[in-house]
């Protein structure tokens, strides 16, 4: 359950974030210039086990396709995974396979259709769903054929119900009007370009070369097409930029006027993903910089009448998104914040995740062990987790925390039966330490994040995070600022 709706003290917290990094002080920036979880689940991923795999999820199919969960008749999302990219981009952490052979599309298609199947088959009839995401690697690598073929077998698989949310990434650099069109008439409602950065020495440097004037133009014919809502995908912390370089693709991206903008922290990881290790440490932003240009970022679209949503979302006020911010309604799930309720998702295609009532399950996460559990007639489900009711309680609280910026302690007392002052007293007591450094207020009642504390609001929601406090080997995780 979220907290309750915004209190006005909360309004006030959000509407002053043009809070500068001059007045955050050298102590909080050295403290939490850390790694960190960016929560879009809890537990965290890398918390999964190979004890839960195909039969567990199984197991937990046919519970819902039986009602035996709650929420089981309610409407799903499905996430489907495409991992082909024609050329590397040097930050990228995604999973993904650099090929210009694109007649593995087919193999791919015929591979996900087996998983929909076998999907299907458990959950004995097809399931209504409420949002379709496409994501990658670059979904937009299919062929106008290829993509129309998908959407046909998730038609067959899944009941698309009225006013679906259906999104697409959309690499700019393979995309065209005749693409646009095409996609729009599949039923696609939604685009999300991946810009990262408009600066030609900063594109140059992470090997993604694309001009302003290319993403203005499709966007321009995006919107004549009728598609509801754009996303932009920005990256700060990249090699070679400076405050003022990012200041000005700010500048940029507000004049173009997305719906939506999802801003995040680069998070350099050489030693876990192969292409970082073309970027140059040296060339990367110090965390002062980083600091200022999250800061002036947030200032910049607050300035041009963006609401700004949480830790990575920023959404115009008409923009659901942000409707679902001022009602309480907002969720986060492994795509970022989402104005979906708290449902089902079905992820397909290799690496994916999905969540099936209180567990999480993820896919093989390379291609021959994705296609070889198909071939055998296995969901290709690896690992996964059941979550206990700590679990439960813990994730309601980063959630609040993450989304709205404040938790309500009567809302969780009640949707969990417990004393919050009581079950997590050792963590209260550490927020009192983050509290005098100004992240947080100590409410009778409830915690509210402070202006200062968006700018650390992962290091606010670490403090509940059980497994992480026992665990000091963090650097699999991206750093907070």
């Amino acid at each position: 359950m979220l907290a309750t709706p915004p209190t006005s003290t909360m309004q006030s917290a959000l509407s002053t974030l043009e809070l500068g990094p001059e007045l955050i002080t050298e102590e909080a920036l050295r403290r939490f210039d850390v790694p960190g979880p960016r929560y879009t689940s809890y537990p965290t991923a890398d918390r999964f086990v190979e004890a839960f795999a195909e039969p567990q999820y199984r197991q937990v199919l046919a519970q819902r396709a039986t009602g035996a969960m709650v929420g089981g008749v309610a409407p799903m999302s499905v996430y489907v995974h495409i991992p082909f990219c024609e050329s590397v981009c040097y930050y990228c952490a995604c999973n993904k396979v650099i090929t210009k052979h694109h007649e593995r599309a087919g193999e791919y298609l015929d591979a996900l259709r087996t998983e929909m199947d076998l999907t299907l088959a458990e959950l004995k009839r097809p399931p209504a769903i409420s949002q379709l995401h496409l994501g990658g690697g670059s979904p937009t690598f299919l062929s106008d054929a290829e993509l129309s073929r998908l959407m046909d077998d998730l038609r067959a698989c899944f009941k698309f119900q009225p006013g679906i949310e259906a999104s697409i990434e959309v690499d700019p650099r393979t995309v065209t009007k005749e693409r646009l069109k095409h996609l729009r008439e599949l039923g696609f409602n939604r685009l999300s370009f991946g810009v990262q950065d408009f600066d030609p020495a900063v594109q140059k440097a992470v090997h993604r070369q694309q001009s302003y004037e290319s993403v203005e133009m499709l966007m321009v014919e995006a919107r004549a097409l009728g598609f509801e809502s754009l996303n932009v995908d920005l990256i700060y912390g990249l090699p070679l930029q400076t405050p003022e370089s990012f200041a000005r693709t700010v500048n940029q991206v507000a004049a173009l006027r997305p719906d939506r903008i999802a801003l995040y922290g680069y998070a350099h990881l050489p030693q876990r993903f192969k292409p970082q290790r073309r970027i140059d440490g040296a060339s990367l932003p110090p965390a002062s910089d980083k600091l200022t240009m999250l800061s002036g970022a947030i200032s910049g679209f607050l300035s041009h009448g963006y609401s700004y949503i949480g830790m990575d979302h920023f959404a115009l006020s008409t923009d659901s998104l942000a409707v679902a911010k001022r009602q309480g309604r907002l969720q986060r799930n492994f795509q970022g914040y989402s104005t979906q309720a708290d449902c089902d998702l079905i992820g397909l295609g290799v690496s994916s995740i999905g969540r099936i009532g209180a567990s999480y399950s993820q896919n093989a996460k390379t291609l021959p062990e994705y296609y070889d559990a198909l071939r055998q007639g296995q969901l290709p489900v690896v690992r996964g987790l059941a979550l206990s009711r700590d679990d439960l309680v813990r994730r309601a609280v980063i959630m609040a925390l993450m989304c709205q910026g404040r938790v309500e302690y009567e809302s969780i007392e009640l949707a969990h039966l417990l004393k919050m002052d009581q079950y997590f007293a050792a963590e209260l007591e550490q927020l009192r330490d983050l509290a005098e450094l100004g992240l947080v207020t100590l409410e009778p009642r409830a915690i509210q994040v402070t202006a200062m504390g968006w700018y650390f609001v992962r290091a606010v929601a670490m403090v509940f995070d059980r497994a992480l406090q026992a665990d000091r080997n963090r650097e699999r995780f991206s750093r907070i600022i």
